[in-house]
């Protein structure tokens, strides 16, 4: 039999090249808290200037409200795209680059125009790119993958953005970039991501069942894939689909989990949440957490089961919110609850979800995830902290138990299985989720040097 498929040059450099989207994401993500401060001193001047006068502090808080959840706007908006992004596949990676481009310019150059206003549509433009590359990274790098890399691959999306958040997180200090000269470069910053990118990802192999699906099954070949190409399944025939009906329901179920656990408000608000709790600095417990959700991001996944991470991640994280709201205690809890995500919600819900669909309705069925993903993200934006004050914590309680018992009754264990290969027309009966696929259609490596 042939060697099991390992890491090769050309799949690092795929992967790596991807997974560039990945920390853009996250440094999206993570770039607006720590100078909260300087931003807000900064909106101030810039309304005083324009109407003459200070503005009041509410004004000033909705502004903060919505330079951080026009960003989950904006990922929402992206899903009516995903066709035609899905359509060019790898290469979309490169296309969405030039929405980091300009939404960084835009953030970067802020301090030049109407402060607030050049970083809200910044926000916007970057939110978009981020929900596009949200589905594109995890929908690729599954693909280029070998079964036996999958899962470990698969968590590098997720490992790109908690790298990024941290990386924001420790350039906004104020000894680095958080300070009233500086912050436009911390926006800047974003740019290098897009721009490494753009060198190393025309490099890159298209996704081979892509290829195969478009009949270039030569090109697929080299690519190193003996895949199958499945006609496309849209949106609405997927909701209606019998056959797809119970993945679309897990693949939905973990997303809202994701979301819904309270994570955002933890990454979005973690300076203001520490401020509150009493650390004498909140720097501190911001970096404390992306630290940890990058060393918990790193382990476990291919080690246990999605099934048992999911569930231990969901059950670790409803214990963390009893945890005590004071100074050094407040930040463990936030720490550990940081830790519970990374192990299963954080990475598992993308790879997963591409791990229960044939390629005809994978696309469809990840972006519409995507949509319910950034719905609920924006939703934690816009509520967290005010809607419910000091309860809020209590409800992100009674969803992780809800989240807790669906993964328990209906999450099926994937890990160590091929991408399924239903979808044919001519199969009507769906198969299992996790049907080996024939031998000469598993992706083993990439760069192979086989002729057509």
């Amino acid at each position: 039999g042939s060697p099991p498929p390992s890491l090769t040059p050309a799949l690092a450099l795929t992967v790596f090249a991807a997974s560039l989207s990945s920390l853009g994401f996250g440094f999206n993500i993570g770039v607006i808290n720590a100078p909260q401060k300087v931003l807000e001193g900064e909106y101030n001047a810039t309304w005083a200037r324009r109407w003459g006068s200070p503005p009041p502090p509410q004004t000033i808080s909705l502004l903060w409200s919505l330079s951080v959840a026009i960003f989950s706007v904006g990922g929402m908006g992206t899903w009516a795209w995903l066709k035609l992004a899905w359509n060019w596949a790898g290469r979309a990676l490169l296309a969405t680059n030039g929405l980091a481009v300009v939404g960084g310019a835009l953030m970067g150059g802020a301090k030049l125009g109407p402060t607030y206003t050049l970083i809200i549509i910044g926000r916007f433009i970057v939110g978009a790119y981020s929900g596009l590359v949200s589905v594109l990274v995890p929908l690729y790098v599954g693909e280029v993958a070998p079964l036996r890399l999958r899962g470990a691959l698969g968590t590098l999306h997720q490992l790109g953005i908690v790298l990024g958040i941290l990386g924001a997180q420790v350039l906004g200090l104020r000894a680095l970039l958080g300070t009233p000269a500086a912050w436009p470069a911390l926006f800047g910053a974003g740019l290098l991501p897009a721009a490494l990118q753009l060198l190393l990802l025309p490099l890159c192999p298209e996704s081979p069942r892509f290829l195969l699906a478009r009949g270039q099954r030569g090109r697929a070949r080299r690519g190193e894939c003996g895949a199958f190409g499945l006609a496309g399944v849209g949106l609405l025939e997927l909701c209606r689909s019998r056959r797809y009906r119970q993945p679309l329901i897990v693949t939905l179920g973990l997303q809202l989990a994701q979301q819904l656990s309270g994570i955002n408000a933890i990454f979005y608000y973690s300076t203001s949440i520490f401020e509150g709790a009493g650390l004498r600095d909140p720097a501190v417990g911001t970096i404390g957490t992306g630290v940890v959700n990058v060393a918990a991001t790193v382990v476990l996944v291919e080690r246990a089961g999605r099934r048992l991470l999911q569930l231990v991640g969901l059950l670790g994280m409803m214990g963390c919110l009893g945890g005590p709201v004071w100074g050094a205690l407040a930040l463990a809890s936030a720490l550990a609850f940081v830790g519970f995500f990374a192990v299963g919600p954080g990475p598992l819900p993308w790879f997963v979800g591409a791990e229960l669909f044939p390629p005809g309705p994978r696309g469809a069925a990840l972006g519409l995830a995507g949509l319910v993903n950034w719905a609920s993200n924006t939703a934690v934006a816009m509520a967290f902290p005010d809607a419910l004050g000091p309860f809020v914590f209590l409800l992100f309680g009674g969803l992780l138990a809800g989240f807790a018992l669906f993964t328990f009754l209906l999450l099926p264990e994937t890990r160590g299985r091929t991408f399924p290969g239903g979808g044919d027309p001519q199969n009507p009966s769906p198969p299992p989720l996790g049907t080996p696929l024939e031998k000469d259609t598993e992706l083993q490596c990439l760069a192979t040097h086989e002729e057509p």
